[in-house]
């Protein structure tokens, strides 16, 4: 069977460099796995309210893309050092669904002081989610991109290197959870 991987861009810039980075994520899964790219550019989400929120369409559709999944990677903006309000505002609407997935981040910010900023998320979706997350997250500045394209090679060897890992730990845990009995 194979591995069910969601690629997220939770920028909502129009000239997304997260977004830049998980397209070129994107191109480099093998063919074998199975996935979904979503945009939140492409969704008009509620705010989470704690309530009525849960039950719009929107919320339902990517709560079950999210429960579906077998690795989530997540490319995000850093903003004042910390994560995107659009990806944690999601990780709120869609809760449970996040549920023992495995994990990576991939970071857009606009210097380099703030390669720290997922690990607000990051504790959370462990805690709260009990995640799995990869330890080897891509964190990227404006200096690796030029003219809407990514130009840093060492950030593109640490995609790979993402992949690679988001790929053989996916693929670990499958084999480990076949042979636990129900």
């Amino acid at each position: 069977m194979a591995s069910k991987f969601l690629i997220i861009s939770a920028s909502l810039n129009l000239n997304s460099k997260s977004r830049v980075l998980m397209q070129e994520l994107l191109t480099l899964l093998p063919a074998d796995v199975e996935r979904e790219f979503i945009d939140l550019q492409d969704y008009d989400l509620p705010m989470c309210d704690g309530g009525p929120c849960y039950t719009d369409p929107i919320v339902l559709k990517l709560q079950r893309s999210v429960a579906n999944a077998d690795c989530i990677l997540v490319g995000i903006p850093v903003y004042n050092f910390a994560c995107s309000a659009s990806f944690k505002n999601l990780v709120e609407l869609t809760g449970r669904a996040w549920e023992e997935k495995i994990v990576g981040f991939v970071c857009a910010a606009g210097g380099h002081s703030s390669y720290m900023s997922v690990m607000n998320v990051a504790n959370s979706l462990m805690l709260d989610f009990r995640c799995v997350i990869i330890p080897r997250f891509v964190y990227s500045e404006g200096s690796s991109f030029a003219e809407g394209k990514l130009k840093d090679a060492k950030i593109k060897e640490r995609l790979a290197e993402l992949k690679d890992t988001a790929v053989k730990m996916t693929s670990a845990l499958a084999k480990k959870a076949a042979l636990l009995p129900e």
